[in-house]
């Protein structure tokens, strides 16, 4: 896997100052994709051991709040099982903070069930993770006003609450910072 940048500090995709990673391969190819680079698979640095441990090391820090994946788009089969053995670690490593990921497949209609994005890491990967911001961002949905979402579409999910309930559970960010 590739990626195309690491965000040391940042408090757009998430609450609180967080750290980001954008992964490099899109399938979408959104209209309007404000990081069409990332479209490449090959776009940018590989994402190596080195890498790890830098994001690691970023993470430390008592004021950092957490992860977000960005892309590109974590979910393709492929980014999916490079990040799942670092997720691990960061979940190991840091079990207070959150880990945040933006995609444009839907948990209900894609990664719950069969679909291009789906392979025999997605359920582990999903278990690891506490917000998925869903859904393609789509251009004529766009709204600059809404809170860690580009498009009105795209929707916050808990994703531990919504793997209990085996059902789609909004994310509560009416108290996050």
């Amino acid at each position: 896997m590739n990626y195309g940048e690491i965000k040391k500090t940042d408090v757009a995709n998430g609450p609180g100052v967080r750290v980001s990673l954008f992964v490099s391969g899109c399938s979408h190819h959104c209209r309007g994709c404000f990081n069409s680079e990332t479209w490449d698979f090959s776009y940018g640095q590989e994402f190596t051991p080195e890498t790890e441990e830098a994001l690691l090391k970023l993470l430390r820090p008592g004021h950092i709040a957490g992860l977000t994946l960005l892309g590109g788009e974590p979910f393709e089969p492929s980014n999916q099982r490079a990040l799942l053995p670092f997720l691990k670690k960061v979940r190991e490593s840091y079990p207070q903070k959150t880990i945040w990921c933006y995609t444009g497949y839907l948990l209900d209609q894609e990664l719950w069930k069969e679909s291009r994005a789906r392979c025999e890491v997605t359920d582990e990967l999903l278990s690891v993770i506490d917000v998925l911001v869903d859904g393609e961002f789509k251009q004529e949905q766009r709204n600059i006003s809404l809170r860690f979402r580009g498009s009105e579409n795209q929707r916050l999910i808990d994703v531990q609450k919504s793997i209990k309930h085996g059902k789609i559970c909004f994310a509560d960010i009416s108290g996050e910072a």
